[in-house]
């Protein structure tokens, strides 16, 4: 097995850290040991494990986690809108709801903002449907899109990685009128880069779930949430209807997950840090709200 770090770049420093990976020790068991082929089809295949963690993080017994894990990766209670003492299990602390005033964001018409808290890595023209995850192998939205890719060929594409340490609501990057929404079963492979350079198609083979939305300036936009090892579940707390930018579209129970949203051809530009980053490998800290693109 190989130890090499995830290296992030701290879009606000600019600086470049090491990742802190909840769990890293049993990710690279399954993903980076020869021998664990068995154990990854036994665990990463079937959804039972992944639920048995959903009914664990909803008890009360769970509870006795969040002060550890809060410590563990230096999560800012600062940012929540509600006290440690008002959750009653660890997914209650999970899916917190954050102070408004800590994810501000432009209001700029033409502005595309980050859906989510995460590592960001963008794609700003696909070379036809293909695109490749850091340490990861290519991936085509032809299976991650069943029956809706034929728009976004040759587009844009960002993938905006959550990792457990994250607040885990997404939210609307734009404004718009939501036409379509479709849930695909899949598998829950883990969706750090770990698991994504031992060879899963992740985005095609996860369990997720599809929202086209027609914006007000960026033509049609396909949101993605994906599911990942240990996740509860997604919840949507908005399918349907008018949204304006930063709407709550739901959230993740416990575990890493991934948001991806796609655009059509010649319709967004990406902020040039995110692009430079993405062109060396290295994916971007952001908050939601944060500059993702602009329409053209």
């Amino acid at each position: 097995m190989t130890n090499t770090p995830i290296k992030v770049v701290d879009r606000a420093s600019g600086t470049v850290f090491d990742e802190v990976i909840l769990g890293e020790k049993w990710i690279r068991w399954a993903y980076q040991d020869a021998g664990s082929n068995l154990l990854e089809r036994a665990l990463f295949r079937s959804s039972l494990v992944s639920r048995l963690f959903g009914l664990w993080f909803d008890s009360p017994l769970s509870r006795r986690k969040i002060a550890a894990v809060i410590e563990e990766l230096s999560i800012d209670m600062d940012e929540a809108r509600d006290p440690v003492s008002s959750f009653r299990c660890f997914n209650d602390f999970f899916v917190r709801h954050l102070k408004p005033e800590t994810r501000p964001y432009s209001d700029e018409l033409n502005d595309i903002v980050s859906p989510a808290d995460g590592r960001v890595l963008v794609f700003p023209e696909l070379e036809e449907d293909v695109f490749v995850p850091v340490k990861g192998h290519p991936m085509s939205i032809r299976t991650m899109l069943p029956g809706l890719h034929e728009r976004f060929l040759g587009g844009a594409l960002a993938i905006v990685r959550l990792c457990p340490a994250d607040y885990h609501r997404y939210h609307f990057p734009t404004a718009g009128q939501i036409t379509e929404t479709r849930d695909i079963p899949g598998a829950l492979h883990s969706v750090n880069p770990i698991a994504l350079g031992a060879g899963p198609d992740v985005f095609g083979d996860n369990k997720r779930s599809l929202t086209l939305i027609d914006t007000d300036t960026a033509g049609t936009m396909c949101f993605v949430e994906v599911g990942a090892f240990g996740v509860g579940s997604i919840v949507n707390t908005r399918t349907s209807g008018r949204v304006e930018k930063m709407d709550e579209k739901g959230y993740f129970k416990f575990g890493g997950s991934t948001v991806v949203v796609v655009f059509e051809p010649g319709k967004v530009q990406f902020s040039d840090d995110l692009i430079t980053n993405s062109s060396k490998g290295l994916e971007t800290l952001v908050k939601v709200g944060d500059p993702l693109a602009r329409a053209l």
